[in-house]
């Protein structure tokens, strides 16, 4: 099993032995750096241990040190004194040092597997990002909003996970599962803190309103109305915190004859007539392989209009009201066949608009293995160049042309790409400048050269197994180092974020015997 800095810190207060602090106060910032880069204050009061994220009052004694030392350090297999010495650790005040190292039972890894008790707060790395500072609210669930919420967090945005501990996010429990929980969850939920916390209760709404004075969004998902029966609307959350950006993310928005009808990403993209133009050979509608108004009408419409709020309050000084209806969405997808609808009023039931298959120099082939190529030679200088390579001059003045023609050209040009694998055409055409590439599977994205080498994933080990994510796509120059967390366990952050709203130990644990919170 490896043992991370984290995790030794974070078992402090279990390890803490009261009976030798009592006339001890001391606040101790430790400073981690290398594979994890977090820093955290220890702070002992008369008999009490609280361990929490950041740097907190003044401190007594300050350590730095990289976490691989770190962890050596505490398992036993590296030399206090030596590291010392080499500068391996930069400890502050050694006999503040000394008398802290007598208050806690030494570090056994078994205490990973024991049940934390109460009031154990959570450890997260230090992260950077364009929105750093910004704290976000989500009370979303399942794709759309949990992926927009991510990609914030991803950009360094504090976002808290709203979850109710007898109704959470329902899709932890989609299979597949990874170790109990779904692999949908931890592909959607990286780098956010979990609040579990009935928000219905008195008790649990007043704290939720406390969490909402002081952010800076609040994004949920819910069909029209539903915040208001919660007590959490807009109107009433806009008293409270004027500069609040708050998002209603639904399939029909907020004040439409169909805004309480219920919808998926099938019936969004068939309103707004997207489906209506993904048709085959037969002129039938063809489902997409993914959810094109989840994740661009919703998710990413919602990071668009969050950054674009957050830059007018910059100006301003006042939040925002955004009503994301996915449907709405979608339209600008069909942008370029609605305008060609427009001049020569084709609704391309019989006929595919040009880049949707329809023309022989933009389609997909299969190979002799089995295996497809994409093919996007559209302009003249791309397509002439693939008819001179196989040997059809003849048809480099046919780039355009009816429906016929081009499908005559496609059969053909189907027979000559089924004379070669797919990895044998990608080398026959690799000096080529053509607009041709191989298409990935999914067992295929994860290994593959480009991608890796846009760092398009984050690897995560979870239990014996390691399962890959989806990076942020956006590459800011600013952000070098993005110390990224597994999507947490229900109320991993619960004690943390209630000691960040000043809440005691003892109130905590009265809200958790209450079943008010849920703690990890």
């Amino acid at each position: 099993m490896t043992i991370t800095a984290r995790q030794i810190l974070a078992s402090a207060p279990v390890r803490f032995r009261p009976e030798k602090a009592q006339n001890i106060r001391s606040t101790f910032h430790f400073i981690i750096t290398g594979d994890e880069n977090f820093e955290v204050s220890l702070i002992i009061n008369d008999g009490k241990c609280v361990l929490e994220e950041g740097l907190k009052n003044n401190p007594d004694c300050v350590v730095k040190t990289s976490a691989k030392t770190y962890v050596e350090l505490e398992t036993g297999k590296a030399n206090p004194q030596m590291a010392l010495m080499m500068g391996k650790i930069k400890v502050s005040n050694i006999s503040e040092m000394m008398k802290f190292a007598k208050c806690f039972r030494r570090f056994d890894p078994q205490i990973l597997n024991e049940k934390s008790p109460k009031g154990v707060p959570s450890i997260r790395n230090k992260r950077a990002g364009p929105l750093e500072g910004v704290k976000v609210v989500d009370f979303t669930r399942l794709l759309p909003g949990p992926l927009a919420t991510m990609m914030l967090a991803d950009m360094g945005a504090d976002v808290i996970k709203i979850e109710d501990p007898d109704s959470p996010d329902y899709i932890r429990n989609f299979e597949p599962l990874i170790e109990g929980t779904s692999a949908f969850y931890y592909a959607l939920n990286r780098n956010k803190r979990s609040l579990a916390i009935n928000f219905l209760s008195k008790e649990g709404k007043s704290i939720i309103i406390d969490l909402i004075k002081n952010a800076d969004v609040l994004i949920e998902q819910y069909r029209p109305g539903v915040m208001k029966k919660f007590g959490l609307d807009h109107e009433s959350m806009r008293d409270i915190n004027p500069r609040l950006i708050y998002v209603s993310i639904t399939g029909y928005g907020q004040d439409s004859s169909m805004s309480q009808a219920a919808g998926h990403d099938i019936n969004y993209i068939a309103i707004a007539g997207a489906l209506g133009i993904t048709i085959d050979d037969q002129g039938e509608p063809v489902i997409p392989g993914f959810q094109l108004a989840d994740i661009a009408g919703g998710s990413y419409m919602t990071i668009n209009a969050v950054t674009a709020a957050l830059y007018k309050r910059e100006k301003t000084n006042t939040g925002e009201y955004l009503d994301i209806a996915m449907t709405d969405s979608v339209l600008p997808f069909i942008a370029l066949p609605y305008a060609e609808y427009q001049a020569n009023n084709n609704t391309l039931r019989k006929g595919k608009f040009q880049l949707s298959g329809s023309q022989a120099n933009y389609n997909t082939y299969k190979c002799s293995d089995g295996k497809y190529l994409a093919l996007g030679s559209l302009e003249p200088k791309f397509w002439n160049t693939v008819c001179e390579r196989l040997g059809k001059p003849e048809w480099q003045e046919k780039i355009i042309g009816d429906r016929e023609t081009q499908m005559a050209i496609r059969k053909e040009l189907q027979e000559i790409f089924l004379k070669k694998t797919r990895d044998e055409w990608i080398t026959f055409f690799s000096s080529d400048d053509i607009c041709l590439t191989l298409i990935n599977d999914l067992s295929e994205i994860g290994s593959d050269k480009y991608l890796n080498e846009r760092n398009s994933f984050i690897d995560f080990q979870l239990g014996g197994k390691k399962i890959k994510t989806i990076a942020q796509p956006i590459k800011f120059s600013s952000v070098t180092v993005a110390n990224n967390w597994i999507a947490p366990q229900l109320g991993e952050d619960t004690f943390t974020i209630l000691k960040e709203l000043s809440m005691t130990d003892e109130r905590i644990n009265e809200l958790i015997d209450l079943n008010i919170v849920k703690t990890t």
